[in-house]
């Protein structure tokens, strides 16, 4: 069975171990997707600037995501917040995460060249308020 859980700091920890130079601190908003007891994905924000919010998203495995799971991620900066954007950034060397946000409705916006702290470069995608599916 899947749950979601809210703003746990084990959330954040889950989010630490798996996205590269991750550094989510406790406080920050977050969902947690429980599958039978077990953390197997998540999203948290940053940096709101009162019309735009950083989205940040992991999982543990392939099929983790659930439609509940993608209406609570963007109910959150959409109708919570009032965002009218969404960003997301994706290393050029994860092609599951670019695919995942390209199913979900981002689009691809522009490149930020030697972005993440390796030096990798960071895809940057975007979703609108308008674009959006995931809510009502």
């Amino acid at each position: 069975m899947k749950t979601l859980i809210y703003n746990l700091p084990v959330i954040l920890d889950f989010l630490n171990e798996r996205i590269p130079g991750g550094s989510f601190e406790k406080g920050l908003p977050c969902v947690g997707m429980l599958e039978d007891g077990k953390l197997v994905g998540a999203v948290a924000y940053n940096h709101y600037t009162g019309n735009a919010i950083l989205m940040h998203v992991a999982g543990a495995k392939r099929g983790w995501v659930t439609r509940k799971f993608l209406r609570a991620a963007f109910n959150y900066p959409f109708h919570q917040l009032g965002c009218t954007r969404v960003t997301g950034l994706v290393r050029t060397d994860n092609p599951v995460a670019q695919d995942f946000d390209e199913r979900i409705g981002f689009k691809r916006e522009g490149l930020i060249r030697e972005g993440d702290d390796d030096g990798c470069d960071l895809i940057l995608y975007g979703m609108l308020k308008r674009e959006c599916r995931w809510i009502d």
